[in-house]
């Protein structure tokens, strides 16, 4: 049995998307929070006009492409950004094919992230301490650009103001670009602060303020404190779009890096995002010191 003390702390963390933060922190992502559910209110409204399922919709939104549907990634940038081969997962041998890793061709322009010597170290060291070290299965906020690319759709609310919401099916995640009144980021946090702006018919946004705790997949690779990421959203055609993401962080990489990868709107009727508050599906992972032995 739990103490009342173990009780009221796992109570808690049921219920808070911050934990682990101390309370000036949370206070201030709580805060953040409030304004982002509040644009959030204000943008729910364009669901039903921008037809993020339906077969048909309006090509532009004034004079600006329309970005408005539900999105997805489809490969295995998840698992690996870099070329990487098929791979069984030894700690899970009793699911056989199903825990192995599928190969990959890789989304990183020329094939390799340009790591400084002891960033690379870093990376191993997330690598060796796969699965439970990554920020993914404790159910974390995935940061930028992960969201985009991880095995879970998106959605992307854009109306004839200046602010674009996008909404993360994992972990009930969730952004705002802001396209004309740009903000400074107060505080680091997980999913940083994005700022956008239109390049002819390509949405760039530039998003700063990262906590530097996320990693970029599976594999360990990460972008680290203080990174700078530069997202290019260029639409193809009514269904597809070219994603691309460059990372700055003199203090991880050698250079500047890209990777580039296709969206995919979901076309079929009555397109949705699910919920995935994923939460308590990680309290076992973290706080395995203080749960019962489960039955």
């Amino acid at each position: 049995m739990l103490d009342r003390r173990h009780r009221a702390r796992l109570s808690w963390l049921r219920h808070s998307s911050t934990h682990r933060l101390p309370p000036r922190l949370a206070r201030a992502r709580s805060r953040a929070r409030h304004v982002v559910a509040s644009a959030a209110v204000g943008l729910a409204a364009l669901l039903v006009a921008a037809g993020a399922g339906a077969q048909e919709r309006p090509a532009r939104i004034l004079d600006k492409p329309n970005l408005n549907g539900i999105w997805q990634a489809v490969g295995t940038a998840h698992w690996n950004l870099e070329p990487h081969s098929a791979e069984a997962l030894d700690e899970f041998w009793q699911l056989g094919a199903i825990a192995a890793i599928p190969a990959g061709q890789g989304v990183v322009e020329g094939g390799e992230i340009p790591y400084l010597p002891e960033a690379r170290e870093r990376r191993d060291a997330n690598r060796a301490a796969w699965p439970e070290a990554d920020p993914e299965a404790k159910c974390f906020l995935p940061g930028i650009p992960r969201a985009n690319y991880m095995p879970y759709p998106f959605q992307i609310v854009q109306g004839d103001d200046d602010d674009i919401l996008f909404i993360y099916e994992y972990a009930s995640a969730n952004r705002v670009v802001h396209i004309e009144s740009h903000r400074d980021a107060p505080i680091d946090t997980w999913m940083g602060v994005s700022n956008g702006r239109w390049e002819g018919d390509t949405l760039v946004v530039e998003t700063v303020g990262l906590n530097g705790e996320t990693w970029l997949d599976r594999a360990g690779n990460f972008a680290g404190a203080g990174a700078t990421v530069t997202e290019r959203f260029t639409p193809i055609d009514d269904s597809h779009m070219r994603y691309e993401a460059t990372i700055e962080n003199p203090a991880v990489f050698s250079r500047p890096w890209t990777i580039r990868l296709v969206l995919y709107r979901h076309v079929e009727p009555h397109a949705q995002l699910f919920e995935f508050r994923c939460i308590p599906f990680s309290e076992r992972l973290l706080y395995k010191d203080v749960l019962p032995p489960k039955e």
